[in-house]
């Protein structure tokens, strides 16, 4: 008894009709989920950062603390 030989002609194309919607399909939904699970939230968070951020109030603060070597604070 002997084993039958395998099937080798067109052995490649048979398994990219199954595999290749299937890699197709996970990379949409990885896609999908980074953007609702990563950016939206990153850009919502920038959202509300940047509604209550002063930029001047954060100059004045940093120029009270020296960090500015050609800025000197108010009081000199």
């Amino acid at each position: 008894m002997s084993l039958p030989k395998p099937m080798m002609r067109g052995l490649l194309a048979k398994r990219l009709r199954f595999h290749l919607p299937v890699a197709f399909a996970l990379s949409l939904l990885t896609a999908v989920a980074f953007k609702y699970g990563v950016t939206e939230p990153r850009k919502q968070a920038y959202a509300d950062f940047y509604k209550q951020y002063d930029s001047v109030k954060e100059f004045n603060y940093m120029r009270e603390a020296g960090v500015f070597e050609s800025v000197r604070p108010s009081g000199e």
